[in-house]
């Protein structure tokens, strides 16, 4: 028996938190940025993914006007930091609702490595990031979808296998839904099947 939902039934923020409990596991854009005064920001967002590959574009999507996407809007730049699950206290901590004068890199103790194109800083202990420029915003619903062009990319040497950064290594953390996250867990594999070689084709 299946149990329904409708949007029309339910309050804005119930259906959110069914959405974001079916919508899993989401990868989590830990979004550096500056403010219009210079003062550093950094947030995690986990409606995030790819927007494009030519030119490459990632997007994240934040559901309330906060510090983010104030800064995105007045200087056009911004890093997607790796959320790896050893810095699981530090992206849970920046989640929090400091001052827009607080920065957060001080509030839970990480350093700031200077970015090669772009002027928010990267988040040194990240074992990879995507420096971004402005491509787009676009207001969708009580949201806004921030599409970056990634202008440069950087990854640990030790992350890679050959050129291929490594999922093991990199240890990616996700967002389930209410307050749960997920590791990794079991890698599995699967070749595609050309149509050429599918059965009674």
């Amino acid at each position: 028996m299946r149990v329904d939902f409708s949007p029309d039934d339910l309050d804005a923020r119930d259906f959110y938190k069914f959405l974001t409990s079916v919508v899993i596991p989401r990868p989590i854009a830990w979004v550096s940025t500056l403010s219009a005064g210079g003062i550093p920001n950094l947030a995690p967002h986990s409606f995030f993914t790819v927007a494009s590959t030519d030119p490459p574009i990632v997007q994240f999507t934040p559901t309330a006007r906060k510090d983010s996407l104030n800064n995105v809007e007045a200087t056009g730049e911004f890093v997607v930091n790796f959320a790896s699950e050893d810095l699981f206290a530090e992206i849970n901590g920046t989640g929090t609702n400091f001052p827009a004068d607080i920065s957060e890199f001080d509030a839970v103790g990480l350093a700031m490595e200077p970015s090669r194109t772009v002027r928010p800083a990267r988040v040194a202990e990240s074992p990879a990031a995507l420096e971004c420029k402005l491509h787009r915003i676009i207001p969708v619903g009580n949201s806004w979808l921030v599409l970056g062009e990634v202008s440069h990319a950087v990854v640990n040497q030790e992350m890679l296998d050959g050129k291929h950064p490594e999922a093991r290594k990199l240890k990616p953390l996700a967002r389930l839904g209410l307050n749960e996250w997920s590791r990794l867990g079991q890698i599995i594999t699967i070749d595609r099947i050309p149509y050429r070689d599918w059965p009674n084709s």
